[in-house]
This record gives C-alpha cells, structure tokens and sequence, in this order.
C-alpha cells in the first residue's frame, strides 16, 4: 500500500522579519519548511536588518495589530495549529496578546504546542544584563511560561524566571525543576557559563524533559551537551536552535537525548560554514563584519534536513 501521507504540521511563528539576513522569522522559516512542517508567519518588526548593525529602519506591528491578523485567520476558520513560536519581543502589551493568541489556539487543538524562547538578555564576562525593558520579566514569568510546553532560555534568562542563580550542573537542574513547575514540560538551558567536563573550550547547555506517565507518575528525564564554542558573536542562533528544537522533539517526541543532539549538530555544522565563509571574506588579519556574519542557512539546507551528529547529549 502506498504510505499514508502525514497529516500537515502547522507552525504559528510569531517573530521579527528582517529583508536582508537571518535572525526571527528569517531564522526559523527555513529550517522548519525544510524540515516538512507548514509555517505560518506574523512579522512582528520589520527592519532592513538586524540592529547589530550600525544602521537599520523599518516598523514595528503593535498589539492591535497582531489581533487583526489574528482576527482574518479566525474569520476564515483557518486558527487551526500544531504549534506556535515566539522569541524576541520587546513590548508587554504585545507579548500579552500573545498569551491570549495561544490561549485560544489551544481551545482550539488541546495538543497545541507552545515553544517559547524567553528573550530578555545574556551575560557578558560573567555579568549578566537585559536587552528588553525590565517589565517583560513579570510578563513572561507569570503568563507566558505557564503556557509555554516547551522554553529555551539562556542560563541569565532562567535564573531571572526563577529568582535563582546558578553556579554548578546540580543548581541548574533545581532551577529547571522550578521552571517544569511553573508549567513547560521541556526545558533547555541553551547555554550556560558552567565548566564543561571537556574542558574551556566547550559550551554545555542542559535539557530537562517531565512527563507524566498514564498512572499519574511523572518521569524526568535530563541531558547535558557540551559544543565546541565558536569564536565570534552570531545573531539569530536562538531562534534557529528553537526552531530546529521544535523540529526534532516532534519526530523525537520522548527523546530529548536525539532531538537535542541533531539541534546541536546542525547548529554547529551551520556555525562552522558561517565562520569559515565570513572569514573568508574578510580577508586575512581581519574581524568579519555584521553583514559577513549573516548565518549560512541556505547553503546549509542539507545539514538541516539530515544533520550529521558530531556533537553527542549526556544522560544524567
């Protein structure tokens, strides 16, 4: 018999457009198509470019807005997804609205997935900061990660959900434990300034996946993954690693071991073609630029679609 096709996945991504480069929508649509799922996209900002370089214009779409779109969707019975994803926002009345949208949507489809990254800042040599106005934080710990099944924050970014810092693995693992209880089932720390056991130049981020067996017991299951660091500063990594973690889990749903290790092996094959293009072009002795440092996604699809695992996930 000829093989039943699956049913088509549907995406809400709700991110920035950007006309030239690769961060929020632009970061995420490709990866997802690539990987056989629907993506339906509202821009939230649209900009030349990212705002790491030395100049950038463009609109932004308030609240009001996103409703409308949000409207013309439900008007036409069309309010019908898998799942929704968000990442940089910097307006609470719009992050709120946000909240409503997916509350909806999961009346909607009860097994709606919500994958959130809550982007609010990082740190820089050991200090962290916010790069979005100090009244996302409430927002984004009261209401949004109550609804998010799946959240990515940075190791700054949990400890700001969770009033708690973190300074060794076995803290990390209370402040995803505190997170879980706050609602999400699955809880990646994308990155953390932790000692990696393969020593300094290693990055370890750390996965946390709860789930409640039929018998009402629940079931964590917990990783760690340590990456080659990249020397330079990308932009829009976060909203490919959601995107491709949104991915992986749906093929690999029990498995956060699998979909954690191709989301980080693709990461860093596509990493590793950025890096050695734009330096590249910037010619010997010299630093790449903003516009040289653009992610190769394109030239990458291959990586994407059937990543080669080079970067293997710790059980805990």
């Amino acid at each position: 018999a000829a093989m039943e096709p699956e049913r088509e996945c549907r995406v809400l991504s709700i991110q920035s457009h950007v006309v030239r480069g690769y961060v929020g929508n632009k970061a995420a649509t490709f990866p997802l198509q690539v990987l056989g799922f629907e993506v339906d996209t509202v821009n939230s900002v649209q900009f030349s470019n990212h705002t790491g370089y030395s100049h950038w214009k463009g609109q932004v779409l308030n609240s009001d807005e996103l409703h409308e779109l949000y409207e013309g969707l439900k008007l036409n019975k069309v309010n019908r997804y898998d799942y929704v994803l968000t990442g940089y926002t910097r307006d609470t009345s719009f992050l709120a609205m946000v909240v409503d949208i997916v509350q909806e949507l999961k009346q909607q489809n009860s097994n709606l997935v919500y994958v959130c990254d809550p982007v609010m800042g990082d740190k820089w040599n050991g200090e962290g900061s916010m790069y979005v106005p100090k009244d996302l934080l409430p927002v984004y710990r009261d209401k949004v990660v109550p609804v998010a099944d799946i959240i990515t924050p940075n190791q700054f970014e949990a400890e700001l959900l969770t009033g708690r810092k973190i300074h060794t693995e076995e803290e990390a693992l209370e402040v995803m434990d505190m997170l879980h209880a706050m609602g999400p089932e699955t809880v990646v720390i994308t990155s953390s300034d932790l000692q990696a056991p393969l020593g300094n130049d290693y990055l370890i981020a750390l996965g946390s996946h709860r789930k409640t067996k039929a018998d009402g017991t629940k079931m964590t299951q917990r990783i760690r993954v340590e990456s080659p660091k990249v020397d330079a500063v990308f932009v829009g990594t976060g909203d490919l690693f959601a995107a491709m973690l949104l991915a992986w889990t749906h093929k690999h749903p029990n498995n956060l071991k699998v979909a954690c290790e191709k989301t980080v092996s693709a990461m860093q094959h596509v990493l590793q073609r950025t890096i050695k293009s734009a330096k590249a072009q910037a010619g010997e002795g010299n630093k790449p630029n903003s516009a040289q440092l653009e992610l190769r996604m394109v030239q990458s699809k291959k990586d994407i679609e059937n990543p080669e695992i080079i970067v293997k996930a710790t059980v805990l």
